[in-house]
């Protein structure tokens, strides 16, 4: 491993005093406000990007330097063609000043002079240019009335290529990576730390051992990933992150690792999110769709989009019906499994007509799985029998509120083209993909975030699952459609109920009569 010393700048801070007084604009009398100006040498000032032969680093008009004192952020420069300029409010006398180069990423955080103790930046995007984290002390101590300050601005990370092999132009996500710095003012530190997602996303590019560059926080060696711990952003191709030696301040790694990324086969009608469903870390895929029926020529179908349900003309529920219906009675699958009603169209009102395999114990994945809808050929979802299934309530409550997903984020009330329901995200959601309101909050509104469906493609492209409410029928009339959805499991309760995911104003698994119509939204298991 090739090492260089990166040293972004040395450079020459001319510092002029003005005594504020109570004009408009200005500070109280309280405040000293001083103008720094911070002259780069050595550098052409023409961009920022790193230069992957040397490792050194150019700035551009508009980039920031972030100034600390006594413990307080106060203040920052910016870029301005030639020089970095700007205001610093009460530096404290007698001591160094501290400068942070944040890469050009915006703090997490709203950063108040005199105030603010602590920020942080997420380094996860490095398709547009590299951002290099950087810091230093001013050689001198403050003392006012001095007028020139000098200082070293010494890189905080490394540079590192990887030789990335795929046929998409899709940027590339890597995994298990370092990817946020916490500014700590009081400490005069930054620290680099593992966010929720920990995921660096390289520049788009494809073809055979594309050269891509990336900045890579100090951080232990990692091991081999696992599968699909590299993919690309549209999730079409994947492979396993590189074995990574140790990373170390100013690392140059120009040697390169190896990445390479195939297919993701994800099942014909699925959409393709992996979701984890058990403690032991099984994972299925959900359909594209809720379930739909035809009695005239018995077929099943997943529907077009997600937030598609049929509505108010599932009171056409019958044998002969020529349209869809999707809300049924549990265990209606089509298949004669013992229950007194097993067929899409029963509206029998009687709840033991629907004890699947004709005993109120079983659920439905219990005996031969006939009862279950999932054994059906589904004419968009492979058209072969016993490829689907339901979710049992704990699979569903794991889904909801169990799982550890990368974002942190499981689920979140909204309104997609119009239909309330709830989104459901993958484990390896990035929260950067889209910004959600109130997430995991059960008891939060339909309208806490408001979705176009054009904004929809960029959502379930990233994995994500949509359940529409869809309402509820008993007998042949409907109930509560586009505000409460009611999703079966394959577990029952009592002698006369089943488990459900009930989407309403609240968002959690819950029990209905087996009689009842209710949505189904099958998954299918992914073969590691």
């Amino acid at each position: 491993m090739k090492k260089i010393s990166i040293i972004l700048a040395a450079f020459a801070l001319v510092l002029t005093m003005s005594q504020c007084k109570k004009n408009e604009g200005q500070p109280t009398s309280n405040d000293e406000v001083v103008t720094i100006t911070l002259d780069v040498k050595n550098n052409d000032n023409s961009k920022v990007v790193v230069n992957t032969a040397t490792g050194t680093v150019d700035f551009e008009t508009g980039d920031k330097i972030y100034v600390g004192s006594g413990g307080k952020y106060v203040g920052f420069l910016t870029h301005n063609g030639t020089n970095f300029s700007g205001n610093i409010t009460n530096p404290t006398e007698n001591q160094p000043l501290q400068f942070y180069f944040l890469g050009n990423v915006t703090p997490q955080e709203t950063l108040s002079a005199g105030t603010t103790e602590e920020c942080s930046v997420i380094i996860s995007d490095q398709t547009e240019h590299l951002p290099v984290i950087s810091c230093a002390a001013s050689n001198e101590n403050y003392v006012s009335g001095l007028s020139s300050y000098t200082s070293h601005l010494l890189n905080k990370c490394a540079l590192v290529k990887f030789n990335v092999t795929t046929p998409s132009n899709s940027p590339i996500c890597i995994t298990g990576m370092k990817n946020k710095v916490t500014v700590d003012f009081t400490q005069n530190t930054m620290t680099p730390c593992m966010d929720g997602e920990g995921v660096i996303m390289l520049a788009a590019g494809s073809g055979e051992n594309v050269e891509k560059w990336a900045i890579l926080l100090p951080q232990e060696a990692l091991e081999e990933g696992e599968e699909v711990s590299a993919y690309t952003e549209d999730r079409i191709y994947s492979g396993t992150r590189p074995e990574i030696p140790t990373i170390t301040e100013n690392g140059y790694l120009a040697e390169g690792f190896d990445v390479v990324l195939g297919n993701v086969v994800s099942p014909v009608g699925a959409i393709n999110g992996l979701f984890t469903i058990n403690e032991d870390g099984d994972q299925v895929y959900f359909s594209q769709g809720n379930l739909q029926y035809q009695a005239f020529t018995n077929t099943w179908r997943f529907a077009e989009n997600q937030w598609d349900y049929i509505g108010e003309n599932n009171d056409n529920i019958s044998p002969t019906y020529n349209g869809w219906i999707d809300l049924f009675g549990w265990g209606t699958s089509g298949y004669n499994h013992g229950a007194n009603c097993y067929q899409p169209w029963s509206t029998n009102l009687t709840h033991s007509d629907y004890y699947a395999y004709g005993y109120y114990y079983y659920n439905l994945n219990d005996q031969n799985d006939k009862a279950d809808w999932g054994y059906n050929q589904i004419s968009n979802g492979n058209n072969i029998n016993n490829q689907w299934r339901t979710l049992t309530n704990l699979e569903w409550n794991y889904v909801v509120n169990t799982r550890n997903t990368i974002s942190g984020i499981r689920y979140a009330k909204a309104n997609v083209n119009g239909i309330n329901g709830v989104i459901l995200l993958p484990d390896d959601w990035n929260s950067g993909t889209y910004s959600l309101s109130n997430t995991n909050n059960s008891s939060a509104t339909f309208i806490s975030n408001t979705i176009s469906a054009s904004l929809w493609i960029t959502l379930e492209s990233a994995g994500a699952v949509f359940l529409p409410a869809a309402g509820w029928r008993q007998g042949t009339s409907m109930y509560y459609v586009g505000s409460c959805g009611c999703y079966w499991s394959a577990s029952r309760y009592t002698d006369d109920s089943a488990f459900i995911l009930e989407c309403s104003s609240l968002f959690y698994v819950n029990s209905i009569g087996r009689s009842y119509g209710s949505s189904v939204r099958l998954v299918k298991g992914y073969n590691r």
